[in-house]
C-alpha cells in the first residue's frame, strides 16, 4: 500500500521548498499540513491539511481519521513551532518518536535547566521570576550579570544581559511587554507566565548540529560563532563550519551535547544545540529537537551532496542514510542582523555583494515595505549570505566583505 509523508509547515517557515525538494529526492509523496486555511485544500483531497498546531488532541484526531485514506510513513516537523505536535502525531500512529516529555523540556528553558541540574551535568545558577510579581526584591539579591530569558522562545528572542539592579529592572519590563504581545500570545497559545534569570556564562558560543539514532548521538556539523555574543543582546549573525576549537575541545563539546540528550530523554531525530565554551569546560545552553533555523541548513552537505533535509526525511522514513560525513570544505552563512526599526525601503550594494569571491547566494527574506523589528524583541533577520571556501577563515572574509557591501535604506 502506498504511504506518504506528512510534512508540518508553519507559516512562517523559510524552509519549506527545502524539505519539499528533499521528499522529492527520497521518493515519498507528501502531504502537507499547515497551520493556516489552505484554499486548495479541498480541491486537492489528501494533499493539504490545516492544523492547529496549539491543539494536541484535535489535530491527533483530525490525521489518525486522516491516516486511514492515507497510510502515513513519518511525520516530520520543518520548524521548532511544529514540533511537539509531530511527536504527539507520531506517537498516535505508532510511529518512531522521541518521548513527548523529552521534547516539552527541550522546548522550554526552565525544564531544561532543572534537567540538567538534576543529572549533574554543568549549568548555570538560575531561578524564575513570575510576570505578575514585582520583580524589585530580586533585582536587588542577584549576583550581576545575568542573563533574563523568556522560557519557551527561541532564537534569542528576549534574551537580555543585565549587569546591575537598574539594567535588571529596564530588561524584566521589556521582556514582560514582549512576552504580552498579542503576536506572542498569538503563536504560544497564551501568555507567558514567567521570566528565567540565569547567571552569565562567558566564553565562545558554537552551536552542534546532529543526528540522534536510537539514542546515539552523531555530530554532523560543528559551527563557530565568530562575532563575541556578550549582551546585552544576543543576535546571532555568522555561523561557520568546520570549528577553529581544538579538536579535543571540539570533542568534549560533542560529548556534553550527548550528556545532555541522554539527560532530556531525546532518542530520535535532528537536534540543535547551543553551547558556551567557558575556558576548557563546554557548558550547553540549549538542546532543541529539531534542525537549525532560517535558511542556514541551506549551506550544509553531505556524502555526495545531500542535503540536511534529506538526511533528517530518510531517518525519519528508516530508510538508509549513504553517509553522514558533511562535505570538506567550509561553509558558512550570515543571518543579516537589522540595524533598526522602521520600514524597509531600499536594498543597496547587492550586485556586488554577490560578486565577493566565495559567496554563493544571497537571499533576501525581508521584502520592502516591510515593517522591520530588530532584536530582542523581533525574530526575523533582513535576510542569508551563503559562502564556501577552502578553510573557515576564507568564510569568514566573504562573510564579512559582502555584508560590508550591503546598505538598507530604513525609514
Amino acid at each position: 500500500m502506498r504511504s506518504y509523508l506528512l510534512l508540518l509547515i508553519p507559516s512562517d517557515t523559510y524552509r519549506a521548498a527545502d524539505f519539499l525538494s528533499a521528499a522529492n529526492a527520497v521518493g515519498i509523496e507528501v502531504i502537507v499540513a499547515c497551520d493556516q486555511h489552505q484554499t486548495l485544500e479541498q480541491t486537492v483531497s489528501g494533499k493539504l491539511l490545516t492544523l492547529d498546531f496549539l491543539d494536541l488532541s484535535a489535530s491527533i484526531k483530525r490525521v489518525t481519521a486522516f491516516s486511514k485514506d492515507y497510510p502515513i510513513a513519518a511525520v516530520v516537523p520543518t520548524e521548532e513551532s511544529a514540533t511537539l505536535l509531530a511527536t504527539a502525531l507520531s506517537e498516535a500512529l505508532h510511529l518512531p518518536h522521541n518521548p513527548l516529555s523529552a521534547v516539552e523540556a527541550s522546548g522550554n528553558k526552565r525544564k531544561l535547566r532543572e534537567c540538567f541540574k538534576d543529572k549533574g551535568l554543568p549549568c548555570p545558577d538560575f531561578q524564575v521570576h513570575p510576570l505578575n510579581q514585582p520583580p524589585e526584591t530580586i533585582a536587588q539579591s542577584l549576583a550581576y550579570p545575568v542573563v533574563l530569558k523568556p522560557t519557551s522562545l527561541s532564537g534569542s528572542q528576549g534574551v537580555i544581559r543585565a549587569d546591575n539592579p537598574a539594567s535588571f529592572l529596564a530588561a524584566f519590563k521589556r521582556i514582560k511587554h514582549l512576552l504580552n504581545h498579542p503576536d506572542t500570545i498569538r503563536r504560544k497559545g497564551k501568555s507567558p507566565e514567567e521570566i528565567l534569570i540565569e547567571q552569565y556564562i562567558p566564553g565562545q558560543e558554537v552551536a552542534l548540529e546532529g543526528l540522534l539514532n536510537n539514542g546515539v548521538l552523531s555530530c554532523l556539523a560543528l559551527f563557530d560563532k565568530p562575532d563575541p555574543l556578550e549582551g546585552p543582546y544576543f543576535e546571532e549573525t555568522l555561523y561557520v563550519t568546520p570549528s577553529r576549537l581544538p579538536q579535543a575541545l571540539q570533542e568534549k563539546v560533542i560529548t556534553a551535547v550527548s550528556a545532555g540528550t541522554k539527560a532530556l530523554g531525546l532518542k530520535e531525530g535532528p537536534v540543535h544545540a547551543e553551547i558556551r565554551v567557558n575556558g576548557n569546560t563546554p557548558v550547553v545552553i540549549e538542546i532543541a529537537a529539531r534542525s537549525i533555523g532560517g535558511r542556514c541548513a541551506s549551506v550544509l552537505r553531505f556524502g555526495t551532496g545531500y542535503s540536511l533535509e534529506h538526511i533528517i526525511l530518510n531517518h525519519a522514513l528508516g530508510s538508509p542514510i549513504p553517509s553522514l560525513q558533511r562535505e570538506k570544505q567550509a561553509a558558512g552563512v550570515m543571518m543579516i542582523p537589522i540595524p533598526k526599526a522602521g520600514i524597509l525601503k531600499e536594498i543597496q550594494g547587492l550586485t556586488t555583494a554577490k560578486q565577493v569571491e566565495g559567496v554563493i547566494g544571497i537571499e533576501m527574506t525581508s521584502l520592502l515595505g516591510q515593517t522591520l523589528i530588530p532584536l530582542p524583541e523581533g525574530r526575523h533577520y533582513l535576510g542569508f549570505i551563503f559562502a564556501k571556501g577552502p578553510s573557515p577563515e576564507h568564510v569568514e572574509a566573504a562573510l564579512r566583505q559582502a555584508h560590508q557591501a550591503l546598505s538598507f535604506v530604513i525609514s
